[in-house]
């Protein structure tokens, strides 16, 4: 029997309004365009979310076409009754507007397949897609679907989770259509050079014998984190070498501590407001993760097989990053800190792990057991098979 494969293939992608949806995207995009190159098929991508959100900004950096589409988030509160805000109530007549909107882009699109990454930008093209009869394949990066997804994945085609644990959290009707692919990271990340971060961030002064802690808040920093490691820097440095990450609004405060500390334990710590095209670097050098749990951090630190501790945000939408966190923690790939955190706490988690070597080993090989780094191929699949086009996949 003969099968048909098309030449065209056309991809419509929504989510976004943090980094945490965008990028596994963007990565999944880049991976499915590569995969259908090499078969000749051309790849045409449209880009649907917020006007104002990070998803059209990274769109129009990748010389995506974008799509404005009218989005409403929903304000959670404690009880229903503290749901009923005008905001909340403002942001519905926004979301039915952009249920229209979306319509009129899946409708002249006509895309092969859709893929949706969460976050409330993603919820007005879901549903037009179902409505619409195109199918619909929803990732979810978490353990536990957020609030968009739970929407979405009624009308799903397939969905892709990126724990297996979170099968067990799924309806039963759902876990038929949902395979575990894991949460996309940029391949750039495996191609890290110890030596080029020494030389990137000027690292000369740093001691060779000493491990060395990557610690950041992400691209914004985190007051909590910062203010916690300044507390017990001076300890920290007397057992490692210490890049600091503290956002680019945090620099100059932190920089300050470098002229309190005793000359050999300034040579050993480097703060930076944001590492950017450095970070693969700085994470093959570094033999210790301190960071927040998203799930787009744990995918990387896991994938590289990086033993962390990890401080939860603790105002993250359904508290997933504490979930995230405690499932690392489960597996043996990091200690986790929550609640009330002192920085007696984070300096005993830290000194720990650098003065037990063999104990940074373990988890590096529970975190590397547990990463996914072909979850961008695995997520191309199960589009390719959504779309039912007799693409190979």
């Amino acid at each position: 029997m003969t099968i048909f494969v098309q030449k065209h293939f056309r991809l419509l992608v929504t989510g976004g309004g943090t980094g945490g949806h965008t990028y596994p995207a963007l990565t999944t995009v880049r991976a499915l365009t590569a995969r259908l190159g090499v078969s000749g098929i051309t790849t045409e991508v449209v880009w649907a979310g917020n006007p104002d959100g990070l998803e059209a900004t990274v769109a129009a950096s990748e010389g995506i076409a974008f799509r404005p589409v009218a989005t409403g988030k929903v304000r959670r509160a404690s009880s229903p009754l503290g749901m009923l805000t005008a905001r909340n109530a403002a942001d519905m007549v926004q979301a039915a507007n952009g249920v229209v909107q979306a319509r009129s882009v899946v409708r002249d699109f006509r895309p092969d397949v859709v893929l949706s990454t969460g976050g409330y930008a993603a919820v007005p093209i879901g549903l037009a897609a179902r409505q619409l009869r195109r199918p619909l394949v929803v990732h979810e990066q978490t353990v536990r679907l957020g609030l968009a997804n739970r929407v979405l994945v009624r009308g799903a085609t397939a969905i892709a989770i990126s724990e297996s644990s979170t099968m067990d959290l799924l309806p039963p009707h759902v876990r038929a259509r949902t395979v575990v692919t894991g949460n996309p990271i940029r391949p750039e990340l495996f191609c890290g050079d110890a030596a080029r971060a020494t030389v990137a961030l000027d690292l000369s002064t740093f001691d060779p014998d000493k491990p060395v802690v990557y610690v950041t808040g992400g691209a914004q920093g985190a007051v909590q984190i910062n203010r916690l490691v300044s507390a017990c820097l001076p300890t920290l440095l007397e057992h490692a070498n210490v890049i600091h990450q503290c956002g680019p609004n945090n620099t100059e405060a932190m920089a300050e501590q470098i002229v309190e500390l005793p000359g050999h334990l300034a040579a050993r710590y480097r703060v930076v407001g944001f590492v950017t095209d450095a970070l693969p670097d700085v994470l093959a050098l570094a033999d210790l993760v301190v960071s927040r749990s998203g799930a787009g951090t744990l995918a990387e630190l896991t994938a590289l097989g990086k033993p962390a501790v990890l401080i939860p945000l603790a105002s993250s939408a359904g508290n997933e990053q504490l979930h995230n966190a405690h499932r690392l923690r489960d597996l043996g790939a990091a200690v986790v800190l929550d609640g009330d955190i002192t920085s007696m706490q984070l300096e005993a988690a830290i000194t720990a792990l650098l003065t037990n070597p063999d104990q940074r080993l373990a988890m590096a090989s529970a975190a590397r057991a547990h990463g996914r780094p072909d979850a961008a191929h695995h997520l191309v699949d199960v589009l390719l098979q959504a779309a039912g086009t007799g693409i190979p996949s």
